[in-house]
């Protein structure tokens, strides 16, 4: 069947999909872990306000956000401009600026599920090995850490899916180049724009089901091995 054969633009829309989601994702993971231990453990003030921070992406407009970013990160921008002229790094209508606003809108997920992760830890067995003479950080890496390993692994899976389909606050901050910053989902809705697109878009609307129904089959294979691997014998 003809109709199912990728084009050279359409493979170029997923590869760079898979390319600015990974990326996206491994970038905002130390971040989110941090973030996300500071939530679970962490009392200070102004909790309530980072956590509002964090979530915000999830309730806003993808458009907002982009926008914002378009206004933070541009090469006009406060921290744009910055990062251009100390360090030579453009983000807007880049690949790299597409990575920036899926990690932003990936990241409230990867938060939530490592922050659910630790406090459904039993902090005793942190403080047990306190008073062993632990310090924080072994506590965090011996203890913590391995416990914590299912959450992260989900949460990395539910911001690379995230990543995957977001469209509205990539379009926005980088536009719809394609080659450099038309993702799959901008290469959808190119295709829907313009007649006989409809084939192309089932196209890559069929390979971006199959890639997010990996992801997530994955991720539950993952935690189960993980999860077995972790519990005492």
């Amino acid at each position: 069947m003809s109709w199912l054969s990728l084009s050279a633009e359409e493979w170029d829309a997923i590869r760079l999909s898979l390319l600015v989601s990974v990326v996206a994702m491994l970038c905002s993971l130390p971040f989110g872990v941090v973030i996300a231990y500071a939530l679970a453990r962490g009392r200070f003030w102004g909790k309530s306000i980072l956590n509002g921070l964090v979530h915000l992406p999830l309730i806003l407009p993808p458009v907002v956000t982009g926008y914002v970013l378009l206004i933070l990160f541009g090469r006009r921008g406060p921290i744009g401009a910055f990062l251009a002229d100390h360090f030579g790094i453009v983000l807007s209508f880049r690949w790299t600026g597409a990575a920036l606003a899926c990690a932003v809108m990936g990241f409230p997920l990867l938060v939530r599920s490592i922050r659910l992760s630790i406090e459904a830890i039993d902090a005793r067995l942190e403080e047990a090995a306190g008073t062993l003479g632990a310090s924080p950080i072994m506590v965090f890496a011996t203890i913590t850490l391995p416990l914590m390993l299912p959450g992260v692994v989900a949460g990395m899976i539910l911001s690379f899916a995230k990543a995957m389909g977001e469209f509205g606050a990539t379009i926005t901050f980088v536009s719809n180049i394609p080659g450099e910053t038309q993702t799959l989902s901008a290469a959808i809705y190119t295709f829907t724009q313009v007649p006989g697109g409809d084939a192309g878009a089932l196209r890559l609307t069929i390979v971006a089901i199959v890639i997010s129904m990996a992801a997530l089959l994955a991720s539950e294979a993952m935690a189960r091995i993980i999860g077995r691997r972790i519990q005492p014998a």
